[in-house]
């Protein structure tokens, strides 16, 4: 489709436009290598600096990225994940039609610091397990997980193959510990370079840092997480609702 300087939405913005409907037309598929912006430019008939300002929004939109040193590809779609309940890596990709899969890096007793103590309720300096995975979706490595487990739970778990069955159903289908709820803590990091290497990423990209404990009854800790999700692959949604107007009341003035 042809740009059209005389509309009111930018050209850059037509640019846009037009490979966004390539991409989902199929036209461009993930893994594609885009034309260079000279290229693009003499096909849109428009300046580079309209191209880059065209492929920094698509960019931003995650629909393409910039390898350095090699050039722009079409990005694979991010995964969409809802956190509106307690669920494992399997079950969420099941749901969103995936093929979950798992690498076993590492499982090995250690000594618990400050912050995993605290987290299972235990002294610090408490023997634990600790299991490392990289979780795959359609076999691209989406997360690095690092799990501790009590010592005596850990114990059990490790014994079985956890390449293919996840923690969560061993925890509740084969040694009886119900999972009633977790708490979360989110935030943006830089992955270092174990992380890199595990995610097949370069050192310093985006993650998504997910601490993840999880309670049994009684609020009993039995699963503590630090979950690694590659920025480019995902993208959490939750749905939140606002409080009637009379809970509300005496807290102050809101935003």
């Amino acid at each position: 489709m042809p740009l059209d300087p005389a509309a009111p939405l930018p050209l850059y913005s037509q640019v846009e436009q037009a490979l966004a409907r390539e991409i989902a037309a199929g036209e461009r598929v993930p893994g594609d290598r885009l034309p260079s912006e000279d290229e693009l430019a003499a096909r849109f008939g428009v300046s580079r600096i309209t191209i880059r300002k065209a492929v920094e929004g698509l960019v931003a939109r995650g629909r393409l990225e910039i390898r350095r040193g090699k050039g722009t590809y079409v990005a694979e779609p991010r995964i969409r994940q809802e956190l509106t309940e307690l669920s494992g890596f399997v079950e969420d990709m099941q749901a969103l039609g995936r093929t979950p899969s798992a690498r076993l890096l590492g499982q090995q007793v250690v000594a618990a610091d400050q912050v995993v103590a605290g987290k299972l309720g235990l002294a610090p300096g408490a023997q634990v397990y600790r299991i490392e995975r990289v979780r795959l979706a359609d076999g691209v490595p989406v997360s690095f997980d690092e799990t501790y487990l009590p010592f005596e739970i850990g114990r059990q778990v490790v014994e079985h193959d956890l390449e293919a069955e996840p923690i969560f159903s061993l925890l509740e289908e084969k040694h009886g510990v119900p999972l009633v709820e977790a708490e979360y803590q989110l935030e943006a990091a830089a992955c270092d370079s174990h992380v890199a290497a595990a995610l097949a990423v370069a050192p310093g990209s985006p993650v998504f840092l997910i601490e993840r404990t999880s309670f049994s009854l009684h609020g009993r800790p039995v699963d503590y997480e630090r979950l690694y999700y590659r920025g480019d692959l995902i993208r959490f949604v939750t749905r939140l609702a606002r409080r009637p107007k009379d809970a509300r009341r005496g807290e102050g003035a809101g935003a």
